[in-house]
């Protein structure tokens, strides 16, 4: 899919680290003079240390923790490393 027919008004959001990754989105969308995305968001970080108490909570040191494939760097692994988080994290009570 291409990132321009994502709809991101209607898309949920999961981002590990998210301050980040919303400076990150934020500044694509002002470089392609596209909208910017102001979207409630779930911070796997946040939903990491909540849950499980994890610390560190690096994208890598969650996924060891909880057994989840992750090639870290590589998007497509990054995010469904997070989708994969949040789905645990639902199944061990945690409510958004």
């Amino acid at each position: 899919m291409r990132f321009a027919a994502i709809d991101f008004e209607t898309a949920s959001h999961r981002r590990d680290n998210a301050p980040f990754d919303n400076s990150v989105l934020a500044s694509c969308c002002r470089t392609y003079q596209l909208p910017d995305i102001r979207r409630p968001f779930v911070c796997t970080v946040r939903v990491a240390r909540e849950v499980w108490n994890i610390r560190p909570t690096r994208l890598p040191d969650v996924c060891t923790r909880l057994n989840i494939p992750l090639r870290h760097h590589q998007a497509d692994s990054d995010a469904e490393a997070c989708a994969r988080i949040v789905m645990a994290a639902e199944r061990a009570g945690w409510v958004p």
